[in-house]
């Protein structure tokens, strides 16, 4: 079962958590689940269950992160004045000051992100020895949600794609590599943003 849809403590799905945020900002219209296809039943249950308001269509992911937000700036295509918000819903507990800082930012702004100061010293490796230590003052924790101007986001995958090889890990890396010009603000998070990755994180 994929992790997003564990239950948490109080019985409700770790998406479920997710969407709640997201229903009841402001600054949100509508929201669009893209869940691996096997799953998409049980979405659209939770959907049902929670009676959301803002939940619009539950579309099938692809084999990479990268291939579902493409999904998702497919789904408002040739829309005008739009700004996507992209979450990733193994974090369950964004807050609404992050999602409503965001949603400020892109007045200003066409790209956003959400990032934490490190706190941990860093070490850049070569074959399991420490090569260099470099100033943790310099880097920060990438979050989610990260948002943009539709046609930004949509430019920057376009030339990805028709590159062939999409090597970022998040739609900042993304956009950072085919629209380098473009400014990506930050929005600062917090430590309760965390991702469910490890068993432990549910703890």
């Amino acid at each position: 079962m994929p992790k997003q849809l564990l239950p948490l403590a109080d019985g409700r799905s770790v998406l479920e958590h997710a969407v709640e945020a997201f229903e009841s900002a402001d600054c949100i219209d509508e929201i669009v689940l893209i869940m691996h296809r096997d799953w998409i039943a049980e979405a659209e249950k939770m959907w049902l269950r929670n009676a959301w308001q803002k939940v619009k269509r539950v579309l099938p992911g692809g084999k990479e992160r990268w291939e579902s937000s493409v999904r998702a700036i497919e789904a408002y295509k040739g829309e005008k004045d739009v700004a996507l918000l992209l979450h990733d819903a193994a974090r369950p507990w964004v807050s609404r000051r992050i999602i409503g800082q965001v949603c400020e930012a892109l007045k200003t702004y066409k790209a956003v992100t959400v990032a934490i100061a490190m706190t941990d010293t860093l070490y850049r490796v070569e074959e399991g020895r420490v090569k260099e230590i470099p100033m943790r003052s310099a880097y920060m924790r990438a979050q989610t949600p990260q948002a943009f101007h539709l046609d930004v986001i949509a430019e920057a995958y376009r030339r990805a794609t028709e590159e062939g090889n999409v090597l970022a890990t998040d739609d900042c890396g993304i956009v950072k590599r085919y629209l380098p010009d473009e400014t990506i603000y930050i929005v600062e998070g917090e430590e309760q943003n965390k991702k469910i990755t490890y068993k432990d994180d549910l703890l």
